[in-house]
């Protein structure tokens, strides 16, 4: 059975979900609160494994980075960077006045949800290859938008248009290596490769699925 803490976190990786963080005082790094606990925002797990410590116990580490609207944390020691001459100001003298650009960013707000919803429908098991990922922690599975979400394509965000596939067939899902026709024949290569495995729950979209064979056979 997996350790405690890679039951609670292995989800947040292989599901999405995001981590609440805490700092204390007594972490020894300059990005602890200079005393109490400060609650530092959301974020995502985006890889973890394991490593022999000297005591012969298995370490597990997790790399966690910051949702976009989560503000670094603030240090508890400021690093003096020098300053480049030639930029405005002189060298090593900083700047008081510092110039303030705002600027704003559009990204497609992704409903985790919806991928979760489809990836428990099918138990993380491909529905192009039947391939099941197990991994410390549970199984892994990848929700593939058949129709892009961005422009061009403006696909929606709901389960009709989300397969749960696994890492490869994801891949040639978007790249164009696989298309779907709409009796659910799976085209690799050009050539039929099998059936996409449907579930009762999960209605596909047809419309996403010709809009996505339509731009992959121009």
């Amino acid at each position: 059975m997996a350790p405690p803490m890679i039951r609670r976190t292995a989800p947040s990786y292989l599901e999405g979900l995001p981590v609440r963080v805490l700092r204390g005082y007594q972490a020894g790094t300059p990005y602890a609160p200079a005393a109490g606990y400060r609650y530092d925002g959301l974020y995502r797990v985006t890889n973890y494994g394991s490593k022999l410590g000297i005591d012969g116990f298995l370490i597990w580490q997790f790399r966690l980075e910051a949702y976009d609207d989560t503000p670094m944390p603030q240090t508890t020691q400021q690093a003096e960077l020098p300053s480049a001459p030639g930029e405005g100001e002189a060298a090593g003298t900083g700047n008081e006045t510092p110039e303030r650009v705002t600027s704003t960013v559009q990204r497609i707000v992704r409903s985790s949800a919806v991928k979760r919803q489809v990836k428990e429908w099918h138990d993380n098991r491909c529905q192009i290859c039947d391939l099941r990922i197990e991994v410390p922690g549970g199984s892994y599975s990848e929700g593939a938008h058949v129709r892009a979400l961005g422009a061009p394509h403006n696909g929606p965000d709901t389960t009709g248009n989300v397969l749960c596939l696994c890492p490869n067939c994801h891949v040639m899902l978007d790249a164009g290596a696989i298309v779907i026709e709409d009796d659910l024949t799976v085209i690799r290569g050009g050539q039929p490769a099998g059936t996409l495995r449907t579930d009762p729950r999960h209605t596909i979209d047809l419309d996403c699925v010709r809009h996505h064979r339509e731009r992959w056979r121009q």
